[in-house]
C-alpha cells in the first residue's frame, strides 16, 4: 500500500520543490487541500492525522502550531522550518552528518530538515571536529553566496517583480552577527563559540556556495590541505548525494560557479589549499532549493519509510 503523504504548506517555495519530486511516484499517495482549506484549522488537522508522514514547509510558529494539532501517534513528521532544528527529541535530517546519522532518521517520528547554509557549513567542519583537526573552541567563519530563491516569496518578489525589481547584483545580508542558522551550526558542528556567519544573496534563483576559510599554521596540529581533504574523502566515501572532489581537480580550478549543481540534490565538496601560507579554503557547491531543502527532505522520507535512499532524486 502507497504511504499517505501530506506537505503543509505545499504552496510555497520549498513545498513546490518537493511537491515536484514526490510527483509521479508511485510508492506514494498525496493527499491534498483544496485552495480553501489550506488555512482551515479542520481539514488541516483531519490531513495531519490521516497522513502516514507529514512534510512541513511552514513558517516556524505555524510548523509548531501543526505539530501540536497532530494527534495520531503513527504520524512522522519532516520540519523544513527552523523550528525544531536544535530541539530536544527531534532528529537532525542532514544523513550524512554522522555515521549513524541514517539509522537515526530512518527510526525517527520527528525529523527536522537542515537549513541550506547549515548543510554546507556542516559538511565541511563536522568531519574536522570529529576527527580532532579542528578544536571546539577554535574561532570559525562561513561566508558565500545563495540564489534569492532562498529569501522565499517575497524575496523573489523583490528581484522578479516587473517594474520594481532590485537591481542588486550581490548584496550581504545577517549584519546583526544573530541568524536564524547559526544555532544548528553551532550545535551539529559540536562547536563551543557560534561561527561568525558573513552570507551574500545575488542575482540568480538558485544554486549556493558555502565557504569555510581556515588557518591552517593556528590549528593544534598544523594539518596540510592534504589532510584536511583525506578526512573529508574518507567521511563521505560510498556517499551517494555528497562528492569530495580530487585535489588534482581542485588545482585546476579557476574560479566556481554557484549554479553549477542547480536542479540537482547533490553537494559537491572542494578544498583549495595553499601549505606555503599554511591555509585552505572550503567549499561546498549545492543547490539551496535540492540538497539544502526539498532533495534532503524526500531523501529523508525515503529513509523514514523504508525505501532506497535516492528514489526520486537525481
Amino acid at each position: 500500500m502507497a504511504a499517505k503523504i501530506f506537505i503543509d504548506g505545499a504552496a510555497g517555495t520549498t513545498g513546490l520543490e518537493i511537491r515536484e519530486r514526490l510527483a509521479g511516484r508511485g510508492d506514494l499517495s498525496l493527499l491534498h487541500l483544496a485552495d480553501s482549506e489550506r488555512k482551515n484549522p479542520v481539514a488541516r488537522a483531519k490531513a495531519l492525522n490521516e497522513a502516514d508522514l507529514v512534510i512541513l514547509c511552514l513558517p516556524d510558529e505555524a510548523a509548531r502550531e501543526a505539530v501540536a494539532l497532530i494527534e495520531n501517534p503513527a504520524v512522522r513528521v519532516i520540519d523544513a522550518s527552523t523550528a525544531h532544528r536544535v530541539a530536544t527529541g527531534w532528529v537532525y535530517g542532514f544523513a550524512e552528518l554522522e555515521t549513524d546519522q541514517r539509522a537515526k532518521i530512518a527510526a525517527a517520528k520527528r525529523v527536522s530538515n537542515p537549513g541550506c547554509w547549515p548543510t554546507g557549513f556542516l559538511a565541511l567542519v563536522r568531519p574536522l571536529t570529529r576527527a580532532g583537526l579542528i578544536p571546539a573552541d577554535f574561532p570559525l567563519t562561513v561566508n558565500g553566496v545563495s540564489g534569492y530563491s532562498g529569501g522565499g516569496k517575497a524575496m523573489i518578489e523583490e528581484f522578479e517583480k516587473k517594474g520594481s525589481a532590485t537591481q542588486t547584483v550581490v548584496r550581504t545580508y545577517a549584519l546583526s552577527l544573530a541568524h536564524k542558522h547559526v544555532p544548528e551550526m553551532q550545535v551539529h558542528a559540536r562547536l563551543a563559540h557560534p561561527p561568525v556567519f558573513a552570507p551574500s544573496v545575488g542575482r540568480f534563483y538558485r544554486g549556493l556556495i558555502v565557504e569555510v576559510p581556515l588557518q591552517l599554521w593556528a590549528l593544534p596540529n598544523k594539518p596540510l590541505a592534504a589532510d584536511i581533504h583525506a578526512v573529508l574523502e574518507e567521511a563521505y566515501r560510498g556517499r551517494p548525494l555528497v562528492e569530495v572532489a580530487s585535489l588534482e581537480e581542485t588545482m585546476q580550478l579557476k574560479t566556481l560557479d554557484a549554479e553549477a549543481l542547480k536542479l540537482t540534490n547533490r553537494m559537491k565538496l572542494y578544498v583549495f589549499g595553499n601549505d606555503k601560507n599554511g591555509q585552505v579554503r572550503l567549499a561546498a557547491l549545492l543547490d539551496n532549493l535540492g540538497k539544502g531543502a526539498g532533495g534532503a527532505a524526500v531523501q529523508n522520507l525515503n529513509l523514514m519509510l523504508g525505501l532506497q535512499e535516492t528514489t526520486g532524486l537525481m
